[in-house]
């Protein structure tokens, strides 16, 4: 097990290695282990290698100048000059509160920028400026839409965070496929297969390969399939890409520069670099923003409230899961899967940083 503090350290002193200022290195590592915390490993310290990789095929820029290049009132674009998503989307979400502060919301669509960690680090922004937080992103085109085995879209997540009163905030941060990328590479790791629905091989029959995305397979939409609502899937993840990078001047679809060094970069480009879409709206400009919380917690009081079919012992609030997670993992700590941990030696002693 590693403490927090440990593995934080660690991942700042990687990236300023890399030649990250030490403010951007704060932030990108402040991502990774939150969503250590957060339970979500995959987008944790395992995508360290991801950057590390990209790094040193000189497909990051690690003194990148974000910088706004549109404007309204209540819009922006931002140019992330390819950093480190987590350096351009922070960037991006602060604006979108700003903008907020003085017109109600705040709209930032990011062109640009790189994978960016977990979406839902950037919504929960908004929640200590009694705001709602938004945060869309395109991603890796490693998933076929429905009926398809041509790789066409990324994950594409999702992620809303809405505050409450007295109950802990609504957080909902999700792909808009039944797997992340980067539990299929936890899986590969662990040597455990999948379920069937999350892949297919090349020829589009179902896989419980987590590895099969190398040996030109695809991921799933939302569903799995048609007869399951994949096409639901299909249309959330078409959501994102053109709110992400049409709005933006991103890259869109399959012209997605890829977030690991093992995937070839298109010739062909329709945009710039991976782009997200971030949103921020002011509680009280809809509202007294007492009133609302208040309602929130009736509506979370509501749903907790609800029977829970049989074998399961409770209805869960979206962000109780992640909640929880980080007050278990905070006090017992981080463990690493033995693979991961492998790579993150290799990578100090290539860079000279003590990994214990």
């Amino acid at each position: 097990m590693y403490t927090y503090q440990y593995l934080l350290d660690f991942t700042r002193s990687v990236f300023m290695k890399m030649g990250c200022s030490e403010e951007h290195s704060e932030t990108i590592a402040d991502v990774f282990l939150a969503a250590e915390l957060r339970g979500h490993a995959s987008h944790g310290m395992i995508r360290i290698k991801d950057y590390y990789e990209l790094w040193k095929s000189g497909r990051i820029n690690v003194n990148p100048l974000v910088k706004i290049v549109h404007e309204s009132p209540s819009t922006a674009v931002v140019d992330g000059d390819n950093a480190v998503g987590m350096v351009a989307a922070r960037k991006s979400m602060e604006v979108a509160i700003e903008k907020a502060r003085t017109a109600g919301t705040g709209w930032v669509a990011t062109r640009n920028s790189n994978h960016f960690g977990i979406a839902g680090y950037y919504a929960m922004m908004a929640l200590k400026h009694d705001m709602i937080g938004i945060c869309l992103t395109n991603a890796n085109p490693l998933v076929a839409p429905t009926f398809s085995i041509s790789r066409m879209m990324g994950t594409n997540p999702i992620a809303v965070a809405i505050p409450a009163l007295n109950q802990p905030p609504f957080v909902a941060d999700f792909a808009t496929t039944p797997i992340a990328r980067g539990k299929l590479a936890v899986a590969e790791k662990k040597g455990e297969k999948v379920a069937t629905g999350f892949v297919q091989d090349k020829t589009g029959k179902p896989s419980d390969d987590p590895s099969i995305l190398k040996a030109g397979g695809s991921m799933l939409t939302l569903g799995g399939d048609r007869l399951h609502g994949s096409h639901k899937g299909y249309c959330l993840s078409s959501i994102v890409d053109i709110f992400s990078a049409v709005f933006s001047g991103a890259n869109f679809g399959p012209f997605v520069p890829p977030s690991v060094a093992y995937l070839p970069v298109l010739e062909k480009k329709v945009g710039d670099g991976t782009g997200h879409f971030f949103g921020a709206m002011r509680i009280d400009a809809f509202q007294p923003a007492a009133e609302f919380k208040s309602k929130m917690d009736e509506w979370i009081e509501t749903f907790r409230s609800s029977k829970p079919a049989e074998g399961e012992e409770r209805v869960l609030i979206p962000g109780d899961p992640e909640r929880e997670a980080e007050e278990r993992i905070r006090k017992e700590g981080i463990d690493l899967v033995p693979a991961i941990r492998k790579d993150l030696e290799v990578i100090a002693k290539e860079l000279n940083i003590d990994f214990d």
